[in-house]
C-alpha cells in the first residue's frame, strides 16, 4: 500500500488517539512485577485512578477489555438465577444483557428506541412493583457508544431511592469516563465499569471496576463461580501495590501518565472541553441539514455524535468515501443502525483544530458521496469555537 502523507484521522468513538506523552511513557523496559519499583507504580495508579471516577473506595484494574469489566461486575455481585433490571438504550446495553444471561441471570429488559436514555420514571415504577425485592441490580449504560445518548445516572439513583429498593446500581462508563461528568460516590453507584481506550487516552487492554462497600459486601455472599475476576483476590495484593497475576505493566506506565495529564488539565476543564466540542459538532450537523440520532437534548453525548443519513442513502458508503479520499475513520452504525448512521468521535486527546479537521473531512465526504446536505457545517462549528463556545456544561441533576 502506498504511503500517504499526513496523519490518519482516527475519529471513531474509541479507541481514541493516544497522545505522544502516553506513548513515550509506555516505551520502557518491563520490570519485575514483584519488585519495589513496580510496587511504587502500582500504588500510584491504584490511588491516582480514584478521582477520575469520583471514588474514594477501591478501583480494581484488570488486564482486559471493557467486556471483561462487564463480566467482573456481574460475577462479583450476582448469583445464578438472580433478576436484574436493564434497558435497551443501544447496542452495548443489549450486549451486556446477553453476557448476563450467559451466567444464568434473569434479565428484565425494558424495550427502547435507541434514541433515548434510561427513563427514571420506569425505573421507579418497576422497582415499586417489585415488593419482594427479586430485582438484585439495576444495570445501565451511562454513555451508549452506539447512539450518542447519555443516560442521566443521578435521576436513576434518585428513582431507586424513591422506590426504597435495595437493588445495586451498576453503570457502564466505558465511553464516558474521562470525557463526561461522572461521580461514582456522589451518585451512589455500586459498580462502575470502564475501559482504557476512550477518555483515558490509552490503547485497549485495561478495564476497571470502581466498587462501593455495598457491592463489596455482595461479593462476599454471592454464589457465582469466578477466579480471574474475583475482587477479593485482587484487593489483598492491591493493598501493597501488587496484583495476583502478571499485570499489564507497560499499560500501567501509560495509565500513570494519563492520570497526570487529566489532573494537570483539571477534570472540570476536561468535561467542559468535551462539552464544547460536542456542541460545535452538533451545530455543524444542524447546518448540514442532517439529523442527530439522540432525540433528547438533555441526553446529548459529549463523547460522540451519531448522525442519521437521509433515507435511501448508505452511511457505510459515506464512511468508505471519507476513508479512501481523506484518510479519516468514522464510527459505523451498529446492529439495527447499520448503514443508517455514522458516528463522529470527539473525545480523548482532542482540540479545536482536531475537530475542525474532522468536520472538514465529513463535509467534503458528504459532497463526494452525494449525500443531500447544505453547506456551512464547518463554518457553523468554527464560529462557535471562535467565540470560545460559552458554557455548555450539563447539570449533574
Amino acid at each position: 500500500m502506498a504511503h500517504r502523507g499526513g496523519r490518519h484521522f482516527l475519529q471513531i468513538p474509541g479507541p481514541t488517539n493516544v497522545p505522544d506523552r502516553i506513548l513515550r511513557a509506555m516505551d520502557r523496559p518491563t520490570i519485575d512485577h514483584r519488585g519495589p519499583e513496580f510496587q511504587k507504580l502500582g500504588q500510584e495508579v491504584l490511588e491516582g485512578i480514584k478521582p477520575i471516577f469520583g471514588a474514594t473506595q477501591p478501583v480494581i484494574i484488570y488486564p482486559a477489555s471493557g467486556t471483561g469489566a462487564w463480566e467482573a461486575a456481574i460475577v462479583n455481585t450476582l448469583s445464578p438465577g438472580d433478576k436484574v433490571l436493564m434497558f435497551e438504550t443501544g447496542h452495548f446495553a443489549t450486549l451486556w444483557r446477553s453476557l448476563a444471561q450467559r451466567f444464568g441471570i434473569e434479565t428484565e429488559f425494558v424495550p427502547g428506541d435507541w434514541r433515548h436514555g434510561v427513563d427514571a420514571g420506569v425505573v421507579e415504577a418497576k422497582l415499586r412493583e417489585d415488593s419482594g425485592h427479586a430485582i438484585k441490580a439495576v444495570m445501565v449504560v451511562h454513555n451508549e457508544t452506539s447512539t450518542g445518548v447519555t443516560t442521566r445516572v443521578p435521576l436513576v439513583r434518585q428513582a431507586i431511592d424513591r422506590a426504597g429498593h435495595p437493588a445495586l446500581l451498576l453503570v457502564d462508563t466505558i465511553s464516558s469516563l474521562g470525557s463526561i461528568d461522572y461521580r461514582h460516590d456522589e451518585w451512589g453507584v455500586d459498580v462502575t465499569v470502564a475501559g482504557s481506550q476512550k477518555g483515558l487516552m490509552l490503547p485497549p487492554g485495561l478495564s476497571f471496576n470502581a466498587v462501593s462497600q455495598k457491592a463489596l459486601a455482595a461479593s462476599r455472599n454471592n454464589r457465582m463461580p469466578r477466579s480471574y475476576w474475583d475482587w477479593q483476590d485482587m484487593l489483598k495484593p492491591n493493598q501493597n501495590g501488587f496484583f495476583p497475576y502478571t499485570p499489564a505493566t507497560n499499560l500501567l506506565y501509560g495509565l500513570r501518565e494519563a492520570i497526570a495529564m487529566l489532573m494537570e488539565e483539571g477534570m472540570s476543564n476536561v468535561f467542559a472541553r468535551h462539552d464544547r466540542h460536542a456542541e460545535a459538532t452538533r451545530r455543524a450537523v444542524r447546518a448540514w441539514g442532517l439529523e442527530i440520532l439522540c432525540a433528547e437534548p438533555a441526553e446529548y453525548s459529549s463523547a460522540l455524535t451519531a448522525v442519521l443519513v437521509p433515507e435511501g442513502h448508505d452511511a457505510d458508503n459515506l464512511r468508505r468515501v471519507i476513508l479512501d479520499r481523506f484518510d479519516m475513520s468514522l464510527g459505523a452504525g451498529l446492529a439495527k443502525l447499520a448503514g443508517k448512521v455514522f458516528r463522529i468521535g470527539h473525545l480523548g486527546d482532542f482540540n479545536d483544530l482536531s475537530l475542525a479537521g474532522t468536520l472538514a473531512g465529513v463535509e467534503m465526504g458528504l459532497s463526494v458521496a452525494g449525500i443531500p446536505h447544505s453547506s456551512g457545517g464547518l463554518d457553523a462549528a468554527m464560529r462557535y469555537l471562535e467565540g470560545n463556545g460559552g458554557e455548555v456544561k450539563k447539570a449533574a441533576e
